[in-house]
């Protein structure tokens, strides 16, 4: 059987992306791929909203956060997290790894950073070198205000660094006009292509910054990749048939249009939250249409969460994720962009339904199907 993934990432690869991917390899080096690649980074900086320059690695989007660190930060710096979740809580990792003099704003899994104190914590400061913040925390499924916190953040002096890894693609992200500095994110989410790429919105300033300091580095190094991609080549032998695959996935997107793509996603994610609530369970994400990435949903209490989660993967081929950290066996995760359609949802919530009421949760059967239609519609 077939996995339906409705997961965060990886999610559903389109028939013609996996068919690029297994089309005949070309050399890295020939006009032919030439072609493709530039064609891919025009892709890649129509989908940013932004003419700076964008790096494409052969990695995982951690990798790609971990190239900011390496060009931004130099041991003794001084670094601004901003965690709310698990990946916010990794970057705190990375950049204690870095030798950065780390300084966290927490907020509770769950909860959207407040865009007030956020940018109160970056504006006018002279002893920040480097501020990172998640857009989508999809271990939550909240989505930060990044608009309204860049708008309040302008007048700053160190970088601005956003993991946009799951939002670039489905949710409103202006890097030009937002002003961001550098913008991280991957191929596996709603850029519907297999994981191993990434990518590295870097602005001219954040350029500058980077060739003036930062850690001893190599294969990390934006300078680097970025003087190969002016000639029309990578610096290292890249994902051939990723790129290739990229190629036909940035095409649907912008055959669909970009803003169709976000609506959808919004109008998706309202009605996965209508079913939740007809099914009569809980959201942990919030109830907001900015949050229709991923909703997260706590698991009723008598129902073992894991074993509904196998069940739907053995009998119904639908996979969903689970909590990460403290929320394993607390939590389901659905994705609701990228490739995943309206009618994937339905039928994953119709098995839902299914393992819900075998597991003696009362449900009235097709309540949850109902609820997604309408709230879709709507």
């Amino acid at each position: 059987m077939a996995a339906l993934l409705l997961t965060p990432g990886p999610t559903p690869i389109p028939p013609a992306v996996a068919a690029a991917a297994a089309a005949p390899l070309l050399h890295h080096r020939s006009p032919e791929f030439r072609a493709v690649l530039e064609r891919v980074l025009d892709g890649l900086r129509r989908v940013y909203r932004t003419d700076d320059e964008v790096v494409l690695m052969t990695s995982s989007g951690t990798a790609a956060v971990e190239s900011a660190f390496a060009n931004l930060v130099a041991p003794g710096d001084r670094v601004l997290c901003v965690s709310a979740g698990n990946f916010g809580d990794r970057w705190v990792t990375l950049a204690a790894a870095y030798g950065a003099e780390v300084e966290t704003l927490r907020y509770p899994w769950g909860a959207r950073p407040d865009p007030a104190e956020v940018a109160a914590r970056i504006a006018g400061r002279t002893d920040l070198a480097v501020a990172i913040l998640v857009h989508s925390e999809t271990s939550t499924g909240a989505v930060a205000d990044l608009r309204t916190i860049a708008a309040g953040a302008r007048d700053r002096g160190c970088i601005l660094v956003v993991d946009a890894i799951s939002s670039l693609g489905a949710a409103p992200l202006e890097t030009s006009a937002w002003g961001l500095d550098v913008v991280v994110s991957g191929s596996q989410k709603a850029l519907m292509t297999p994981p191993g790429l990434a990518f590295v919105q870097v602005s001219a300033r954040a350029r500058e910054r980077a060739r003036a300091g930062g850690a001893a580095r190599y294969a990390l190094d934006w300078e680097r990749t970025l003087v190969a991609q002016a000639k029309g080549q990578t610096p290292f032998t890249p994902a051939i048939s990723l790129v290739c695959a990229l190629d036909v996935a940035l095409a649907m997107i912008e055959a669909d249009g970009l803003e169709v793509r976000i609506e959808r996603t919004r109008r998706m994610g309202r009605g996965v939250r209508a079913a939740v609530r007809a099914l009569g369970l809980e959201l942990y994400s919030p109830d907001h249409d900015d949050c229709g990435l991923v909703t997260a949903v706590v698991w009723p209490q008598g129902v073992d969460g894991e074993a509904v989660r196998r069940r739907l993967r053995e009998q119904h081929g639908v996979v969903v994720a689970g909590g990460q950290g403290d929320l394993v066996g607390r939590i389901l995760r659905v994705a609701a962009f990228g490739a995943i359609t309206p009618g994937d949802l339905v039928q994953g919530i119709a098995a839902l339904e299914i393992e819900l009421l075998a597991a003696g949760h009362i449900v009235e059967a097709g309540v949850g199907v109902g609820a997604f239609e309408r709230g879709y519609a709507r």
